[in-house]
């Protein structure tokens, strides 16, 4: 598996598709949600990459973000 490094590049359908998809929709609904960290539970080879993707890239709005703080 090939994890990417440096700047994201941003996705405005990408974002508003994770918020508003049915699968989304469902799980808040009907009350299946993890609680927050348990993501090795659900889905460990996920939350591994996840884990060294969030590590080795960053966002830049949440760049942008930090510098007009």
């Amino acid at each position: 598996m090939k994890v990417k490094v440096g700047m994201r590049k941003p996705s405005l359908k990408r974002r508003v598709s994770a918020r508003t998809s049915i699968k989304r929709q469902v799980v808040h609904r009907t009350g299946l949600k993890m609680p927050r960290g348990y993501g090795w539970v659900r889905n460990p080879k996920k939350y591994a990459y996840n884990k060294v993707y969030n590590r080795t890239t960053f966002d830049i709005f949440a760049l942008i973000k930090k510098i007009f703080k």
